[in-house]
């Protein structure tokens, strides 16, 4: 992929020690050569259980698994593809080296335990219009081409990562509103209880239910300022 200038961008990552990537491990580390394709994998689990004798079932929600992402990094020893590298990049120095040096410094960044954090790092994935955030959860090296003497010359690196998000981004981008969980609201002088409980349940008959939880003097006029919970539909 050519950049505006007519150089070429290099797919690179950064590991992170922490999830909200503020807390960078070593340089960007740049592929030799970009991948031809990478792919996106997203999924939805459904709760299929289904009763003894019945000839179907009415699927119901489980969850969203963070999505997966797959590509291929190249490792070379032979020297055929130096020419691609961006002059004066930190992290290219090594493609240079053997493949065990290579692939050695590869997964001490993506793969590694950190035993300052107790976990492998986290990766911030960059090309082009790329940006993934996530883990390497698996990781196959395939080696292609030997000297003589059975030293590799030539491997690539089969990677599968998961994406991750922050407590706090996934709350704000899920924004959930279901009657299953628990929501709190803060009275205003305009609401009324049981409007907002229409609002959450779709079902205005369980107001009186929510003024008993949060033990209110009385339904009808609720003091502004104050914090109601309205909890789950069991």
């Amino acid at each position: 992929m050519a950049s505006i200038f007519g150089q070429i961008e290099k797919l690179y990552f950064q590991a992170y020690k922490d999830p909200d990537l503020n807390e960078p491990v070593g340089d960007k580390f740049y592929a030799l050569i970009n991948p031809e394709t990478y792919t996106y994998k997203y999924r939805v689990d459904f709760c299929d259980t289904q009763a003894s004798g019945t000839s179907g079932v009415a699927l119901k929600f489980n969850k969203m698994p963070p999505q997966d992402f797959n590509f291929d990094f190249l490792f070379d020893g032979t020297g055929a593809f130096k020419d691609t590298a961006v002059p004066a990049v930190p992290g290219l120095a090594l493609f240079n080296g053997s493949i065990a040096d290579q692939i050695d410094d590869f997964r001490k960044r993506v793969f590694e335990y950190n035993g300052e954090k107790h976990r492998p790092n986290y990766l911030k994935i960059i090309w082009g219009t790329l940006l993934f955030k996530g883990v390497l959860i698996a990781l196959d090296i395939e080696f292609k081409l030997f000297k003589p003497d059975g030293t590799p010359l030539r491997a690539i690196a089969k990677c599968t990562f998961k994406g991750t998000v922050t407590e706090e981004l996934r709350v704000a981008k899920e924004n959930s509103q279901s009657p299953d969980i628990t929501h709190e609201r803060t009275i205003t002088a305009s609401d009324r209880l049981s409007l907002m409980t229409f609002k959450i349940y779709n079902n205005q008959n369980f107001y009186t239910d929510v003024a008993d939880f949060n033990r209110l003097d009385g339904f009808r006029k609720v003091k502004p300022g104050v914090n109601v919970l309205f909890p789950p539909i069991d």
